[in-house]
């Protein structure tokens, strides 16, 4: 827990948060951690078949205020299923989200994306610039939108969702801003920061709608068009966080003379089971 909260402390989150530990004795022996986004049922199961002592998930189990943790709730049974098999449940959430690295850098980084700098940056810490929500990178070379999209599609991991894109599949691309899990509150720092695409999750219509108006209106009276919309899953979009986690918690033990195995989950937990495709797609 010391180590975990050096990468992203808990001061870190947002007032609204509930990071920390859940259930677990503090003082119990950690041999196996299990990296996961969702602390679903399915994940303890996950757990529990690893024998892990810790399970770490990027989202809260109780984020909204419960009375009772009783078993006959499926967020108590997932309580009491962690506690009797004695596997703790730790949660980093919008501190990681502000981390660097953090759960936009892993973004990020599986784009190929270089010279990261947040899209907001963490107020509270002002001596630590690299810190805050979203990033904004740059590729190499400028690409197709439609052929960024693809880069996306192949780096995230598979979801019924896929990838939906708005914007010019033909114009090029290169200055790409993303957020990890739902940013479509970071629209007035993606246009601010000149990306020409931004990466997320959980896109609203009415919000995705005005931001391409804005762009088609600044594109039409400036030449300047503004960012075109790639929307992923929003488990997708955070998955890749997990292992650069959970190898930084491996190594940082490791040089305390500790040894942990970790592990990260398999279980897609994306709640999208299927789609069905528009008539004539």
């Amino acid at each position: 827990m010391a180590v975990l909260e050096t990468f992203q402390p808990e001061a870190w989150a947002q007032d609204w948060d509930a990071v920390g530990l859940v259930c677990g004795h503090p003082d119990r022996p950690v041999r196996t951690v299990l990296f996961a986004v969702d602390p679903v049922d399915d994940v303890v199961e996950e757990a529990l078949a690893l024998d892990a002592d810790l399970l770490v998930t990027h989202h809260p189990l109780l984020l909204r205020p419960v009375t009772s943790v009783a078993a006959t709730t499926a967020k108590g049974r997932v309580v009491h299923r962690l506690v009797e098999a004695g596997c703790a449940l730790l949660v980093a959430h919008t501190n990681a989200d502000a981390a660097a690295p953090g759960v936009s850098d892993a973004l990020a980084r599986i784009l190929d994306l270089d010279d990261l700098v947040p899209l907001q940056p963490l107020a509270s810490v002002p001596d630590r610039p690299e810190l805050g929500l979203g990033r904004v990178g740059s590729l190499a070379l400028p690409e197709r939108l439609a052929d960024f999209a693809e880069r996306v599609a192949e780096a995230l991991p598979e979801t019924e969702q896929g990838i939906r894109v708005a914007g010019d599949p033909d114009r090029l691309v290169q200055r790409v801003a993303v957020c990890g899990g739902s940013g479509d509150s970071l629209f007035a720092e993606v246009r601010a920061s000149g990306a020409d695409v931004f990466v997320t999750a959980d896109l609203r219509h009415h919000p995705a709608s005005e931001a391409r108006e804005s762009a088609r209106f600044t594109g039409g009276t400036t030449g300047i068009e503004g960012p075109a919309l790639v929307d992923v899953a929003h488990w997708a979009s955070e998955w890749p966080w997990l292992a650069g986690c959970a190898d930084r918690l491996v190594a940082a033990l490791a040089a305390r003379g500790r040894t942990v195995v970790a592990h990260v989950s398999t279980t897609r937990t994306d709640p999208w089971s299927m789609r069905v495709p528009s008539r004539g797609e």
